[in-house]
């Protein structure tokens, strides 16, 4: 198919950062951005990019007032040897798709998103900085903007992708955070929205997040909203557990994201032939596996952070500290092989990357 983006360039270019060190994640963002948009028996129509800038909503859109949107998070590298790549693009918008079909939301051509990625890279590729763990973040969205309140799918949307350059998630080395396992509070059940990336998911942690920085932990780890026992996600990650030597991951059920960070941890796993479980595991087998001296690692994964090593536990008061609160081998060898994937210095068996080029 022939797919046709008009170009807009900015004649006010920003000033880039002369250092991503002390550079908060998603608070700088490039000189473009691309927007598509839906009306009702026209579909999708006018792909553009244009310079960044606010975007002009009637106070009545239905995404303020019913949430009606869906967002994806993925990024984009610069090689050692000038080269641009992007990890595992067409899983993003597979999901993306998956959200937007849950929030009834029109689907959108997966081969004019991954264009629009592509172009809208090309157009700010001096701004992905180079170095180690700096990257391009790339943020697609899709938001109701019919102007009307009655409680009904939008007949109006737009697909939106922003651009922001982030430094390394760990500017002093991957190390191991304190996690809180939330008891009063629930992120998502099976049959709502928890399998989709939408911003409700998030808006509803906030509220546990808060307490448990009060506390002096870095995350929460969720139960699921039922039985209020069974470990679903980490904050806003996928969650592992390596148990007498076996990795065990919570099995998606509809209410767990199905993160691609997740999926490529699996498949690395396989690939060298450690055993791992796709499962329920309640929180009461954590804590005796704990006693026993068997859970031997624990970590999070995510677009951010990639492997976010857990070093403690704390259920109902009683701290669980894994592999004595230090990284583990086994953490420490998925982030290097991964971020080495993504940054092409790395072998890629599984043809995870793809090249950003005219």
């Amino acid at each position: 198919m022939t797919i046709e983006i008009k170009i807009e360039h900015s004649t006010n270019k920003k000033e880039k950062p002369a250092s991503m060190d002390g550079v908060v994640f998603g608070t700088q963002f490039t000189d473009h951005m691309f927007i598509l948009d839906y009306d009702a028996g026209q579909g999708w129509h006018d792909a553009r990019i244009v310079p960044y800038q606010p975007i002009m909503m009637d106070p009545a859109a239905k995404v303020f007032h019913y949430g009606q949107t869906i967002f994806e998070g993925l990024k984009a590298y610069a090689t050692e040897d000038g080269r641009v790549l992007m990890f595992r693009p067409t899983k993003n918008i597979e999901r993306l798709n998956i959200s937007n079909e849950r929030m009834s939301i029109p689907e959108v051509d997966p081969e004019l998103a991954l264009e629009a990625l592509r172009q809208l890279i090309l157009t700010d590729r001096e701004w992905i900085p180079e170095g180690e763990g700096n990257s391009l973040y790339v943020r697609p969205f899709v938001i109701a903007t019919e102007p009307t309140l009655g409680v009904s799918p939008s007949r109006q949307y737009k697909f939106m992708i922003i651009l922001s350059p982030v430094g390394a998630y760990y500017a002093e080395g991957i190390n191991p955070v304190k996690i809180f396992v939330e008891s009063k509070y629930v992120r998502a059940v099976p049959g709502g929205v928890g399998m989709a990336k939408t911003a409700g998911n998030y808006a509803a942690g906030l509220k546990a997040q808060e307490g448990a920085t009060e506390l002096g932990y870095s995350q929460v780890l969720w139960l699921d909203g039922v039985h209020r026992k069974y470990i679903e996600e980490v904050g806003s990650m996928n969650v592992f557990f390596k148990i007498n030597g076996i990795v065990v991951t919570p099995a998606l059920n509809g209410s767990i994201l199905s993160g691609i960070t997740r999926d490529s941890i699996i498949q690395l796993l396989k690939h060298w032939d450690i055993p791992v479980e796709e499962r329920i595991l309640s929180i009461d087998e954590l804590e005796e596996a704990h006693k026993e001296g068997k859970l031997e690692e624990a970590f999070g994964t995510g677009t951010a952070a990639v492997i976010s090593p857990m070093g403690e536990l704390n259920w109902q008061g009683e701290k669980m500290v894994i592999n004595e609160g230090k990284t583990g081998e086994l953490s420490a060898k998925l982030y290097e092989t991964l971020t080495g994937i993504q940054k092409g210095v790395a072998e890629d068996p599984f043809g995870w990357t793809l090249e950003v080029k005219a």
